[in-house]
């Protein structure tokens, strides 16, 4: 079918069709023009809040430019993909001071190759029914605003905390893009239902959403244990508790993920006991046992490195024990500049809590015994 005999509003009903068959959760269309975003992204990478990932201020504008970013794209289709895991363990680790916290889009199976094979799929099934059309499929791998795009394609508003949020389903999902060249139906965007809170504010640990919409990347705990490459700073190790890979925080204080969406995809569930594992345990792994298992994981992107620096910090930031002592020492010996210096920053931290626990126990000793010495004091002494 040639372009100019194709029914676009059937179509784009069509379309939709087939992303809910391929396994996504919504599908929506939107038009190319962002300009209204270009100010803010122009001040936001001015104000250095993309920290040490070049690759932001790379592209500038193109982001907000799709048609630069791929010649002829006339609409975008954006996808959604639910990953909330079943039986999700959020605020029973977050306390367990001893075990990992790691990002629940994290726990499965890297969702880039699934969605955007997906993706691939789609357009594959569009170009079987359109003669002469063109797509490119995107799933974090692009100079894109996929969130505004998403926010015009109807799948939800930008929240706050600067993540999509859906009415009916939260904010735990992934999002995707097909680039196409054909004059698609758009779908409405729909109303920022925010309104006044501020929980994601309020909450966020340190304080990385400067105004709302605005986050520094350079304060975010995602970005200081998965994008930066280099030491933590000293200001922000105790603030990240037992978090080893990203954070949820602002997610979960959201209101609106009291409806979120459960995942459907096999590929998402927890692997690796990761969901439920001791620091412990995960510092005691060897590169070669890294590698092996955080195979099909997007966390082994951080390096081995990375991941012996952030479990370093939490291990600093977990209750003193002597089982965390000896295993930071043990590590010291044969750990890199970067790695070492949080360890050494982790026993400080320990050796200052086992202290304070002996403080604490002599103070309770020494009020012990004061009680004993008033309970034998004759009554008019």
């Amino acid at each position: 079918m040639t372009k100019a005999t194709i029914n676009y509003q059937e179509l784009t009903k069509q379309i939709k069709l087939w992303g809910l068959e391929l396994g996504f959760s919504q599908v929506g269309i939107s038009d190319i023009d962002l300009s209204e975003h270009e100010a803010a992204l122009t001040h936001w990478l001015e104000n250095d809040y993309h920290g040490n990932m070049d690759y932001m201020a790379r592209h500038g504008l193109m982001r907000a430019r799709a048609r630069e970013l791929v010649a002829g794209t006339l609409n975008v289709i954006s996808v959604r993909m639910d990953y909330l895991p079943t039986d999700a363990k959020f605020a029973t680790i977050l306390k367990n001071k001893d075990h990992a916290y790691i990002s629940r889009y994290a726990l499965g199976r890297d969702y880039h190759k699934l969605m955007r094979k997906r993706l691939k799929q789609l357009g594959e099934n569009i170009k079987a029914h359109c003669e002469h059309f063109n797509y490119r499929p995107f799933v974090d791998s692009a100079p894109i605003l996929e969130r505004p795009l998403a926010e015009k394609a109807g799948l939800g508003w930008v929240g706050k905390h600067s993540l999509l949020i859906n009415k009916q389903a939260g904010s735990w999902f992934f999002l995707g893009e097909l680039l196409v060249d054909l004059p698609l139906i758009p779908d409405t965007k729909p109303e920022n239902d925010c309104g006044t809170c501020v929980a994601c504010i309020k909450i966020c640990p340190t304080q990385a959403i400067v105004e709302p919409y605005v986050v520094d990347a350079r304060r975010c705990i995602s970005y200081l244990t998965i994008e930066l490459r280099d030491a933590i700073p000293l200001e922000f190790r105790p603030l990240i508790g037992n978090r080893i890979y990203g954070c949820d925080d602002c997610q979960l204080i959201c209101p609106w993920n009291k409806f979120a969406t459960l995942g459907s995809e096999d590929d998402f569930k927890p692997r690796q006991n990761l969901d439920n594992i001791a620091l412990l345990t995960l510092f005691s792994w060897d590169e070669a046992k890294f590698l092996n298992k955080t195979e099909g994981s997007p966390i082994r992107r951080i390096g081995f490195q990375c991941w012996q620096r952030n479990i370093a910090v939490a291990l600093g930031n977990a209750d003193f024990s002597k089982h965390n002592v000896e295993a930071l020492t043990q590590k010291l010996t044969k750990a890199e500049p970067m790695v070492a210096e949080h360890i050494e920053w982790a026993l400080a931290q320990q050796t200052l809590k086992q202290q304070a626990l002996n403080t604490d126990k002599n103070l309770r000793l020494t009020a012990r015994l004061i009680r004993s010495v008033e309970k034998g004091m004759p009554r008019d002494a």
